[in-house]
């Protein structure tokens, strides 16, 4: 069945500002060339799209032989302002930006264990308000937060979890009473770092991957056929509960102490790190990547053993995770993540690979993230950019102008 005209019009306007996002500025002529559709159909979704206020002339493109110069459409930048937080045990991050998701404004601050839950909320609520005045932003359409835990797939909260202070979970509503309108959505730290990675980082050529998250905790985000899969119960990937050889006891169903977390935490680094003698770098946080990157790098230039044999030791403890991985999803790539996956690099991931492959017949190739720790707020960008634009960007915001 054929399309009535307003349903046409409307998948129109969506391909061309879909273009118009992740290609940047378009000429008339582009976006003919990238849609397949006429002149005159560009030309009216153009003139309509204008008139909706979502995008606009923002330049002139020269044309060789083409006669004068065109017009250069992009999106309405400051249409809608958005946020991303990405929340940690010791503190939070906040960036603000524009539709297109030019960064404005970014701040951190820390938020120690004994701040109190009052106290920490608003502390982290001021943070986000007073990033956005930064950023010349009167209101926020749509606010990201990344948070470690268990998000309840039915509510959208967070679990209560043990080991993770009060104030991540009061901290979605807190937002949401003080930024009037704004849409606040909540997701799970490792899964926005594995959005992140696909998207932008190092995992954008594959449908099916699996990002390892090696930072203050352990975690695993699980994206199949190009989709991420949260579980059931919203815990898929919380890997530092598997029982894994080479621990002193088991973990429970409230600790994780005993499992795959007691490997590859970045206590359990630091730890082993010391065991060989290395120093971190000082003013990398956590203190495990620092270790691991001092290491990486002294193995790198031949300047003594003991750094080859600390990440030899450390490769094969992540092994454990990613056979684990492979023998249940064989998803053919695993990207090490977090502070401590980026510090390692190439030279920690081809280590990792090897002594996979000595524990599994499934083929799996494993990388170093692009992104490290910042993936968690690329990852709540684009999540918050996503919604902004699938709100602004549908039918009934531009009906009006039809």
């Amino acid at each position: 069945m054929a399309a009535s005209p307003s349903t046409a019009r409307a998948i129109n306007d969506r391909l061309a500002l879909r273009l118009l996002q992740q290609e940047g500025p378009l000429t008339a002529g582009q976006l003919k060339q990238l849609t397949g559709l006429s002149r005159p159909t560009v030309a009216d979704l153009a003139e309509r799209l204008t008139a909706a206020g979502l995008i606009t002339v923002v330049g002139e493109a020269g044309e060789q032989r083409r006669g004068p110069n065109a017009k250069l459409y992009g999106i309405v930048a400051d249409r809608a302002h958005l946020a991303a937080l990405d929340v940690r045990t010791e503190g939070v991050a906040v960036v603000v930006s524009d539709l297109v998701g030019t960064v404005l404004a970014e701040a951190s601050a820390p938020i120690t264990v004994d701040a109190g839950t009052g106290p920490a909320v608003e502390r982290a609520v001021t943070l986000v308000e007073r990033t956005a005045k930064e950023a010349g932003a009167d209101r926020l359409h749509t606010v990201g937060v990344g948070a470690p835990g268990l998000i309840d797939p039915a509510s959208g909260e967070l679990r209560d979890s043990e080991g993770l202070p009060e104030w991540h979970r009061r901290l979605v509503a807190a937002l949401q009473e003080r930024l009037p309108g704004a849409r606040v959505s909540l997701e799970n730290e490792t899964n926005l770092a594995a959005l992140a990675e696909q998207r932008d980082g190092v995992a954008r050529d594959r449908d099916t991957f699996v990002l390892l998250w090696l930072g203050h905790g352990t975690g695993a985000a699980v994206v199949l056929d190009g989709a991420l899969r949260r579980g059931a119960s919203g815990g898929m990937g919380e890997i530092g509960f598997l029982p894994v050889p080479g621990t002193p006891g088991l973990p429970s169903a409230t600790d994780c102490g005993g499992g795959f977390h007691s490997l590859a935490s970045s206590a359990a680094v630091a730890e082993l790190a010391g065991e060989y003698g290395i120093v971190a770098e000082p003013g990398v946080h956590p203190a495990a990547a620092g270790a691991v990157r001092a290491a990486t790098a002294r193995a790198r230039e031949g300047q003594g053993p003991a750094a080859a044999r600390f990440l030899d030791a450390l490769a094969g403890r992540i092994a454990v995770g990613v056979a684990s991985v492979a023998a249940l999803l064989d998803p053919g790539c695993v990207v090490l993540g977090g502070e401590i996956g980026q510090a390692g690099g190439e030279g920690l991931a081809a280590r990792v690979q090897e002594r996979t492959a000595r524990m599994s017949p499934l083929p799996t190739e494993v990388r170093a993230s692009a992104l490290g720790g910042g993936a968690v707020l690329r990852g709540a960008l684009l999540t918050a950019r996503g919604h902004a634009q699938d709100e602004l960007f549908g039918p009934a915001a531009q009906g009006h102008a039809r």
